[in-house]
């Protein structure tokens, strides 16, 4: 079996780093790009640009709101063509630099509060699905399974790849449980473990109550900045090279 693992990264800001970017291109396989609103910068965006060339590591745009003191995860009610705009010029932006370095940008996730938005809202989705189409039909959209987005995106004939979040937990609905509730954001080692086990072996995730639900995914996500994510990301490539997958970027699974 083929999976891949990814994770958040570029989130900072001039001088100001979340975690080790470097230590953790060596470890996914696709890498998702902050693109300058919620993190990320120009230089920073090179620079993970570059790291990702160098490691082989699949490049992807990772566009949010505006708004870096709430690390775009406070919801603000922009307009819709507003949201897609935004999203617009992010994406437009790593493209640019990508381009610049002999690369390509072969996906796109939504981060945080956007995501979540455009989630709950199906004319939204419709709406920048469209619009990623209209730029490249060829990037593969970072989806949850069943969500509005994975519908969107099907509509409009991009290719999407379901994701698994090792570090966050979900509910009996297999949504994820919201950050602010005790136990939504998991940091202890030997429970992503054992998730990441559970998901690789039987496709199944236990959620917060303790019901086991499926998990129809072909993506691991580890985000950079939970606390010990480097660690977090070793564990979870370990499990996977345990079970005899091997790695792969997005772009080579995306149906």
């Amino acid at each position: 079996m083929k999976i891949d693992l990814n994770s958040d990264m570029g989130e900072g800001f001039g001088p100001y780093r979340l975690c080790d970017d470097e230590a953790m291109m060596k470890l996914v396989s696709s890498a998702n790009i902050a693109c300058g609103f919620h993190g990320g910068d120009p230089e920073i965006m090179g620079r993970m640009v570059r790291l990702a060339k160098l490691n082989g590591v699949g490049i992807g745009a990772h566009p949010g709101l505006p708004d870096r003191l709430g690390f775009g995860r406070r919801e603000i009610p922009f307009p819709a063509d507003e949201l897609r705009q935004q999203m617009l010029y992010q994406l437009g932006a790593l493209m640019a630099i990508a381009k610049a370095e002999g690369v390509t940008v072969s996906h796109i996730s939504f981060h945080a509060a956007m995501g979540n938005m455009v989630n709950r809202d199906p004319a939204l989705a419709d709406l920048m699905m469209d619009a990623i189409a209209t730029v490249d039909a060829r990037l593969v959209v970072f989806v949850t399974s069943g969500s509005e987005i994975q519908q969107a995106a099907r509509r409009a004939r991009l290719k999407t790849l379901a994701l698994f979040l090792a570090d966050r937990a979900y509910d009996a609905g297999g949504k994820l449980v919201a950050r602010g509730l005790a136990g939504a954001v998991i940091k202890d080692e030997a429970a992503v473990r054992a998730r990441v086990r559970q998901f690789l072996l039987e496709g199944t995730v236990e959620t917060i109550d303790g019901t086991v639900i499926a998990m129809p995914a072909r993506s691991i996500l580890v985000h950079s900045d939970t606390p010990g994510a480097l660690e977090l990301a070793g564990i979870v490539r370990g499990e996977i090279e345990a079970t005899g997958a091997t790695l792969a970027p997005a772009v080579e699974l995306a149906d």
